[in-house]
């Protein structure tokens, strides 16, 4: 176990190394924020994948893979559905010459959509960045499970914001490259390695209950909405997809390298979910695993070679770094660019600008640590974060590139709209008493509320 945690430190030392040297060229709030616009299409594609597929993948899908079987392959539709949606909407981004999601909303709105859309980003950014906190240190308690979680954590903690603060975007885009090459690799040499160990199909029947081997199992349909929608929403609306497309050298490459996307999230998610039935098959206790979400780090412990396991384990800690490395700087650049620049100093120096971010990612990051040690349901706290933004933000941002007639009053009801169902509807109980996720009533009420309230003021307007 010594040997998986050392590799860990290793992997984690060279990204601050790289971090360290690229802070060197960030003089301007672009290069902090969007790169200075200089990815090309591989470098995009490598820094969404590393940004998109997180904790939620691998903890999350491969503890629902051990709750229900390979019925759990309808996860990633959502996602799909929506990465594919949004690569018609990646050029006309990159066209806006925007530095955050807000400021697209302000220049089509209003003033208020742009503080509205602040809000739900932080809401749900923070929160993500929190759980990721706790994945890596669960991982790293794996490696080594004499250091005790809680220190675990803040040492993540402390790393995750370290290297966020050193080069925002200009780092990060190039280092998610090297973490995505790490996960794409990774689990192809990893699974069939554990398929063979687990005796192939048959062997894999023997071990796991029949219903676990169905291809819809036990997930009903309303079930199954709420699982897709969440992400499939977040995903069209993602203010780190968007920002990746605004640090794009053009609009082409911004579209191509999100097809390209489309590819990689379907070879990931498919494959993650795979490598987790198996290894559910492997781990399997009577469906009475205590952390079901860390099966493919059990599996990687248990029933690999020292050097297969400390490359999945170093795998799997590169696929939660690099999401919340990610959902740190967005709020960040958000705060400082939307709220501060836009408000309340808007001759701020560029130079000014870059501390203020880093200092603001260093606030982010301690909230986030807060936060993270209320809940250890990885994809329970997933969907609701994504539901909050995506049912907020999502429908008045494509509105903005594709329907000429939404207006600013709709798309800032949509926004409040869309939060407060999801908050209301989960805390509220409503959800437990009529077995329907949040996303349901609140999508299709922030939907209704953007056509109709744009409707009725745009006719007032003439």
């Amino acid at each position: 176990m010594t040997i998986y945690f050392w590799t860990i430190v290793a992997y984690l030392i060279f990204l601050v190394g790289i971090g360290a040297i690229r802070s060197r060229g960030v003089e301007r709030q672009e290069d902090f924020s969007v790169a200075g616009r200089q990815l090309g299409t591989f470098v995009l594609f490598g820094t969404m994948l590393a940004t998109w597929i997180g904790t939620g993948s691998i903890f999350g899908n491969a503890g629902k893979v051990y709750e229900v079987g390979i019925a759990a392959w309808i996860l990633p539709l959502g996602a799909l559905a929506g990465i594919a949606a949004l690569s018609f909407l990646a050029a006309r981004a990159r066209r806006f010459e925007a530095i955050t999601v807000q400021d697209i909303l302000e220049r089509r709105y209003n003033k208020w959509a742009r503080l509205l859309g602040v809000i739900t980003l932080v809401m749900t950014a923070v929160t993500i960045v929190s759980y990721q906190y706790r994945a890596a240190a669960a991982v790293i308690n794996l490696t080594m499970p004499t250091l005790d979680f809680h220190l675990a954590v803040i040492i993540v903690t402390a790393f995750i914001i370290i290297y966020t603060a050193l080069a925002g975007m200009f780092s990060v885009a190039y280092t998610d490259v090297a973490m995505g090459i790490t996960m794409i690799i990774g689990i192809l040499i990893t699974l069939p390695y554990l398929w063979f160990t687990a005796g192939g199909y048959e062997g894999i029947a023997t071990r796991l209950p029949a219903d676990h081997l169905k291809p819809f199992g036990p997930i009903g349909w309303v079930q199954a909405i709420g699982y897709i929608l969440p992400p499939g929403l977040l995903v069209l609306g993602d203010a780190n997809m968007y920002q990746r497309f605004f640090s794009a050298q053009t609009e082409g490459k911004a579209r191509a390298a999100t097809l390209w996307l489309l590819l990689g999230v379907a070879y990931m998610e498919w494959m993650i979910i795979l490598t987790a039935w198996v290894a559910s098959a492997l781990e399997w206790q009577d469906g009475k695993l205590v952390q079901p979400g860390r099966v493919i780090a059990y599996v990687a412990r248990d029933h690999l070679p020292v050097w297969l396991g400390a490359v999945v384990m170093t795998t799997i800690m590169a696929i939660i770094m690099s999401t919340a490395i990610s959902y740190l700087l967005v709020p960040a650049t958000a705060l400082v660019r939307d709220v501060y620049q836009r408000f309340i100093n808007p001759q701020a120096s560029e130079r000014s600008l870059v501390w203020l971010l880093r200092a603001t990612v260093i606030v982010l990051g301690v909230i986030a640590y807060v936060i993270s040690t209320y809940s250890e349901k990885f994809l329970e706290v997933a969907l609701r974060a994504y539901t909050i933004y995506g049912t907020g933000v999502t429908p008045s941002l494509v509105a903005a590139f594709i329907w000429p007639r939404a207006t600013a009053v709709g798309a800032v009801t949509s926004i409040i709209t869309g939060v407060v169902v999801t908050l209301v509807w989960e805390f509220g109980g409503f959800g437990a008493m009529t077995g329907v996720d949040p996303v349901i009533p609140a999508i299709a009420l922030s939907v209704i509320a953007l056509i109709v309230v744009s409707l009725i003021s745009s006719r007032q307007r003439s």
